[in-house]
This record gives structure tokens, C-alpha cells and sequence, in this order.
């Protein structure tokens, strides 16, 4: 006890209980308002709460009982994988986000050879979720039939989509202007002197995909479509596209993710290509390591932050019973220039 507040014993230790000044100078706040949210007490606002609360978290202490909500209830968030660090950020910012309001978060990643998404949906139904947010599913698949989530409409199952939009789907869309985000690239290399420009990208029944693709196509001219190599999304098939386009002449390369421009990079570095004096190498999504790559990744960034904020924001206007308009949100890329790209040598 300090100061007449109780603070939690750290997790698997008998003593040592931190000071109200370890927790303040964590947080960032001072140890009144510390002692105050401690002991549950009026005047602290929601996110100066959540501040403190994340930092016994962080010095890895126990909350209070006093201060353990009950869940307000159960959100399913559904994504395709967790190799690509992209796909935790976003699900780290919806569960920061869902917690933010008292609901608890259900992650369900599809694995090859596991459940599939239909299967996962199901499991989450079982479970009694109040909403689901998928981040890049079926929806993003020209392919897949959408029929599924009209069948989750009408079990009045409330969810939101991000990244893929389907006009075939009726729910709230979050998108990142893919169309832009090519064209922001091929100018930034265009503007370096680049003349023979690559596209390295996914699938074709990607939505994402024929969205570059055609921003791509359009900003770089007549012609460009034969430096389109449609492939995985993976460090895999950024290699193998880039043989292909180093072979074709290409002095820069954009790409449909992070993971395939570091792909891109090895196969450059196989043939004793330097990265950027003689291949310039464009990333999309800079998810958290990126800028630490050899050499740091010149990218398109994603706005995670805003997009999955907004989606969970409409999902719990819907659960909440105020429909949301079933069109797309549309939020705009960045690009972040860092040091693999440069003038062409040659």
C-alpha cells in the first residue's frame, strides 16, 4: 500500500509491488491521477484511464479487481494469416479499439490446410459474438461466391470489411485507395528517371490487386502492361516476379506488399544487383519492421490506425442498431520514401 492505495503485486512474484511514480512516469500522468483511476474514482477521462491500465500492463502487474469490466461482449475478427506483420497491426489496433469500448476481441488467422473462413464464421456464431470484422477474406476474392455474407445478414449478424471492396456484398467497406498508392509509387520512381518500370502484385481476383494494376497501368503510360507480374503474396513471389522483370530491362520495381519487395530485393542481390544504385524497390503496407530492412523499404503506408478505428467504429454503430450506409470508406496511402530507392545508374 501507498499512500493509501493498494497496487496489484507483479504476476508470479511475492513482493515488490511498484510505486505509484513507476506507474505515473509510465503512463505519463501523475501519481494522483494514477491513485484515482487505481481506486476507481470519478474526474479521470476514459483515455487517460486506458494509459494507466496499459502501463501496469506494460511493468507487468495485475489490475485491480476493482477495476475488471465485465465485457460488454464478444466481436470475432477474422484474417487471413499472421506472417505478414501487417495483419497483426491491423488486429492489434481492433482489439485496442474493441477493448477501448469493453467488448472482447475473438482473433481467428486461416491457416493452409485449417479452417477455413466459412468454418471459422461458424465457430464464432457457436460462440455467440455480437459482430465480425474481416480484414482482406473472401469479400477481396472475384472468385468466391458472396453469397455467404448475405446469409450472415440475415441471421442479423452484424460485420464490416476491410480492404476488398465487393459491390456484391451490402456492409460498410474499408478500403485503402489502392489505385492511388500505384500511382504514387510509379511517379516517385518516374521522378527519380526510371523509364522501365515493374509491377510485381497478387492474384489477379484480388480486388487490391486489379486496383494496382490499373493505378499502376494508368500512371505508367503505354505499354506498361507488359511489366505486370501477377504472383503470390510472399517474400516467394516478389522473388520469382523479379527475375522476370530484371530480365525484361526494369530498373524499378513496385510491389503489391512489403513481403514481395523483400522478395524482390533477394532475387536482385542473387545476381549482384545493388538495391538502389541498380534496382530501385517500392514496398506497400510498411508494417512495423519495415524500416529496419537492409536497406530501409521505401513504401506505400496503409493508414492501419485510421481504417481499423473506423471499422470497429461502424461495426458497433451496427451492433449498436444504427445501420451504417453499405458503401466503401476509401482512406488515402502514403508514401514514405527511405533508402531503397535511387536514380537509376544506367
Amino acid at each position: 500500500m501507498v499512500d493509501g492505495v493498494t497496487i496489484p503485486r507483479p504476476r508470479g512474484a511475492g513482493a515488490g509491488a511498484p510505486r505509484l511514480a513507476d506507474i505515473a512516469a509510465q503512463s505519463g500522468v501523475s501519481e494522483a491521477t494514477v491513485s484515482r483511476v487505481l481506486n476507481a474514482k470519478p474526474g479521470v477521462s476514459a483515455a487517460t484511464r486506458t494509459r494507466v491500465l496499459a502501463a501496469l500492463d506494460v511493468l507487468g502487474y495485475e489490475r485491480p479487481v476493482r477495476l475488471r469490466r465485465r465485457s460488454a461482449g464478444l466481436v470475432g475478427l477474422v484474417v487471413p494469416e499472421l506472417t505478414n506483420p501487417v495483419f497483426p497491426a491491423f488486429a492489434q489496433v481492433v482489439e485496442q479499439a474493441l477493448a477501448g469500448h469493453g467488448y472482447t476481441p475473438l482473433l481467428c488467422a486461416k491457416q493452409p490446410g485449417g479452417a477455413t473462413e466459412d468454418e471459422l464464421v461458424e465457430q464464432l456464431e457457436e460462440s455467440g459474438v455480437d459482430g465480425i470484422v474481416f480484414l482482406s477474406g473472401l469479400h477481396a476474392d472475384t472468385s468466391a461466391d458472396p453469397a455467404r455474407y448475405a446469409e450472415l445478414t440475415a441471421r442479423k449478424v452484424p460485420f464490416v470489411l476491410i480492404n476488398g471492396y465487393n459491390e456484391r456484398v451490402s456492409a460498410p467497406f474499408v478500403s485503402t485507395d489502392d489505385h492511388m498508392a500505384a500511382t504514387m509509387a510509379v511517379r516517385h520512381l518516374a521522378e527519380l528517371g526510371h523509364e522501365r518500370i515493374g509491377l510485381a502484385v497478387g492474384p489477379v481476383r484480388y480486388v487490391p490487386s486489379r486496383r494496382k494494376t490499373e493505378g499502376f497501368v494508368q500512371a505508367a503510360g503505354a505499354g506498361a502492361e507488359r511489366y505486370v507480374r501477377h504472383t503470390l503474396f510472399s517474400v516467394e513471389g516478389g522473388h520469382a516476379a523479379a527475375a522476370e522483370l530484371i530480365d525484361a530491362g526494369c530498373t524499378g520495381i513496385v510491389c503489391g506488399s512489403d513481403m514481395m519487395a523483400l522478395g524482390v530485393i533477394r532475387a536482385a542481390r542473387e545476381r549482384g544487383l545493388d538495391v538502389p544504385g541498380e534496382l530501385s524497390v517500392v514496398g506497400y503496407d510498411d508494417s512495423p519492421l519495415i524500416p529496419f530492412t537492409d536497406p530501409p523499404l521505401t513504401t506505400v503506408r496503409q493508414p492501419v490506425q485510421a481504417m481499423a478505428s473506423a471499422a470497429v467504429g461502424a461495426l458497433l454503430e451496427e451492433i449498436r442498431g444504427n445501420p451504417v450506409p453499405s458503401t466503401e470508406y476509401v482512406f488515402q496511402p502514403e508514401l514514405v520514401v527511405r533508402e531503397s530507392t535511387a536514380r537509376p545508374s544506367r
